[in-house]
C-alpha cells in the first residue's frame, strides 16, 4: 500500500478494519485515532474487570493503545482486531496484577501500611456502591490470574466461549474448565445465590 491509498479512500469512523489498519500503517495518524476510539470501551472495560476500578485503570489502557500503535504491523488477520486488542487488555492487566503483587512483597517488608486500591476513587460507571456488587468485585479480585481474565471475559464482558479461547490463546476445554473453578471458586466466596446466578451466564 503506497502514499496514494489515503487519496483514494477516504478514512473516517466508518471505515472498515481492513482500511484503517492499512492507513495506520501508512502512518495515517486519523486512522489511528479512529481504532482507538472503536474499541476503547471494550479495552477499559476489560481492564477495569481484570484490576478494579482505581486510579491505574487509564494508564494501562494507554499503554494497551501505545503497544498496539507499535505492535500493528504484526497482526495478520487471523483473528479481527478487536480480539488482538482486548488480548493486549489481558496482558496489559495481568502485567499490572503482577506489579501490584510485587508492591505488596516489597511493602510487606517495611513498617508501610500494605498497598490497597485508593477506596476513594470513582468507582467504574457501570458499577454501583451495592454490597453485592462489592462482595463480587472482591471475590474476582482473589481469583487467580488465570480464572479472572476467563471469569471477566466470559461472564462480565459476555465473550462466548469461543471469542474467550481466541482472545487468550488458549484450548476451547481450557476456557471451560477455568471458568468452572473460577465460578466454584465464587460461591464458596460470596454464596450460593450470587454464585448461582453467574453460573447460569455460563
Amino acid at each position: 500500500m503506497d502514499e496514494e491509498y489515503q487519496h483514494v479512500i477516504r478514512i473516517d469512523a466508518s471505515s472498515t478494519e481492513e482500511q484503517l489498519i492499512a492507513s495506520s500503517l501508512n502512518g495515517g495518524e486519523e486512522a489511528f485515532r479512529h481504532i482507538v476510539e472503536r474499541y476503547i470501551d471494550e479495552v477499559s472495560r476489560t481492564v477495569t474487570g481484570m484490576l478494579g476500578p482505581g486510579p491505574e485503570i487509564d494508564d494501562v489502557v494507554q499503554e494497551v493503545f501505545i503497544k498496539l500503535h507499535r505492535s500493528l504491523h504484526s497482526f495478520r488477520g487471523d483473528s479481527s482486531l478487536k480480539t488482538f486488542v482486548v488480548r493486549m487488555a489481558i496482558n496489559k492487566s495481568l502485567d499490572a496484577l503482577r506489579k501490584r503483587k510485587r508492591m505488596r512483597w516489597m511493602q510487606s517488608w517495611s513498617h508501610e501500611e500494605p498497598w490497597e486500591p485508593d477506596s476513594g476513587e470513582q468507582a467504574d460507571q457501570g458499577m454501583t456502591d451495592s454490597e453485592e456488587l462489592k462482595q463480587l468485585r472482591a471475590a474476582v479480585d482473589r481469583l487467580p490470574d488465570n480464572q479472572r481474565a476467563v471469569v471477566v471475559l466470559r461472564l462480565i464482558e459476555d465473550y462466548s466461549t469461543e471469542e474467550t479461547a481466541r482472545i487468550l490463546d488458549v484450548p476451547y476445554g481450557t476456557v471451560l474448565s477455568r471458568l468452572k473453578r473460577g465460578v466454584e471458586k465464587l460461591k464458596k466466596d460470596i454464596g450460593n445465590t450470587t454464585g448461582n446466578n453467574l453460573a447460569g451466564g455460563a
